[in-house]
């Protein structure tokens, strides 16, 4: 997946959540879970653009892992609406397919940085004077 795709995957995600949270019911639970839920899906998509402009593959693996954490948070408050009783299953569905599917991609492209890190680390079995 290119990273203008992922990115406009990630904002469209963002943009479901907040339709969501406009439309859950009135209440004090709503209002805190739906907040948090709406911070955690925004910031997936704020942090994959900051990832794509990291400034080094440390700084990339750094930012994804948030993007990692925040999709993840973001299907936990899902869950708590669905098991609350303020969401319907069937409208949450399609929100946390793509939350896990979320994670897995970032689970995979943190795997590349890492693979890719290291190959381009030089490894020696002397120390290195400092």
């Amino acid at each position: 997946m290119s990273n203008e795709n992922l990115k406009a995957r990630t904002k469209q995600f963002a943009l479901e959540i907040i339709k969501l949270i406009e439309a859950l019911p009135s209440g004090k639970t709503c209002d805190v879970v739906g907040r948090q839920l709406l911070r955690s899906a925004t910031s997936v998509g704020a942090n994959y653009r900051a990832a794509c402009r990291a400034k080094s593959p440390a700084d990339f693996i750094f930012k994804m892992g948030i993007v990692e954490e925040e999709a993840d948070e973001s299907n936990f408050w899902i869950e708590l609406l669905v098991e609350s009783g303020k969401l319907n299953s069937t409208k949450a569905a399609p929100l946390l397919k793509e939350c896990n599917e979320l994670v897995a991609i970032t689970v995979a492209s943190i795997r590349t940085a890492k693979k890719t890190r290291d190959l381009k680390t030089p490894h020696s079995a002397f120390p290195t004077p400092h």
